[in-house]
């Protein structure tokens, strides 16, 4: 689905290779400016560089910004509610072309059910508080690549998608995340929770000073070994039932 070859960003990050097949939930993980929003925002095609990247077999440069949008959507970390319009009307900004008007309310109805938007469609973006900001903006980004509304769609690129977000809407996006990979798509996640990552992620990427240090399956990336030698933090792994957690290791 996304192949990548020597992409860099100069002074950003150092040439990657690597590929994303069909149905996998991807995470980049990686400390404080490792570079994985700069590799993010590069394989969401708004940021320049080097090297070729592929989507479905077709560089990304040779896509119109509309057969684009209709392929990918991307989250990126921080974006102000500067405009002043309602949740609802910022939604339909994000509406697949061409979609089936009733599926699109069915839609809109769904997700904004799933991260309780449902009583918050009227409001105006400059009166939600910064959790539900961020649930409006994840809700637009799914919107664009839904596969009921989207058949053409096959990618979601979401940098830090659960700042601000509480416990049980964590576990909605979750559930979408889920839903969204099991109709064959893919999502690339930024992440910071390594537990998080542990438990949802099938392939994790692992950055590190500009650098994808490994790339490989959750199992054998997520390694106490791995991970304290690159966050320079010493980790080991605790079992609980049938989950295993990555704690830090206490003197």
């Amino acid at each position: 689905m996304l192949q990548l070859s020597q992409v860099a960003v100069e002074g950003r990050f150092a040439p990657v290779s690597g590929q994303i097949g069909a149905g996998l939930q991807v995470h980049l993980i990686g400390p404080n400016g490792a570079g994985k929003s700069t590799l993010l925002a590069r394989l969401a095609g708004v940021l320049p560089g080097q090297g070729e990247i592929l989507l479905s077999g077709r560089p990304l440069g040779d896509y119109s910004g509309h057969d684009l949008a209709q392929r990918r959507a991307y989250l990126c970390q921080q974006q102000p509610p500067v405009a002043l319009m309602p949740v609802f009307q910022y939604l339909a900004l994000h509406l697949p072309a061409g979609a089936d008007v009733r599926e699109l309310e069915n839609t809109i109805l769904y997700l904004s059910r799933c991260l309780k938007l449902a009583d918050k469609l009227s409001r105006m973006l400059t009166q939600l508080s910064g959790g539900e900001w961020q649930r409006v903006r994840l809700a637009a980004a799914l919107l664009q690549v839904w596969p009921t509304v989207n058949p053409r769609s096959q990618l979601l690129l979401l940098d830090e998608p659960t700042n601000s977000l509480d416990v049980a809407q964590k576990v909605a996006l979750d559930r979408l995340l889920r839903e969204f990979c099991h109709s064959g798509r893919s999502a690339l996640i930024c992440a910071h929770d390594l537990n998080h990552t542990l438990q949802q992620a099938e392939q994790v990427w692992l950055l590190h000073a500009g650098r994808l240090v490994m790339q490989g399956s959750t199992h054998e990336v997520m390694k106490p070994e791995v991970l304290s030698r690159i966050y320079d933090v010493e980790f080991h792994l605790q079992a609980l039932g049938d989950q295993r957690w990555i704690m830090t290791k206490t003197a």
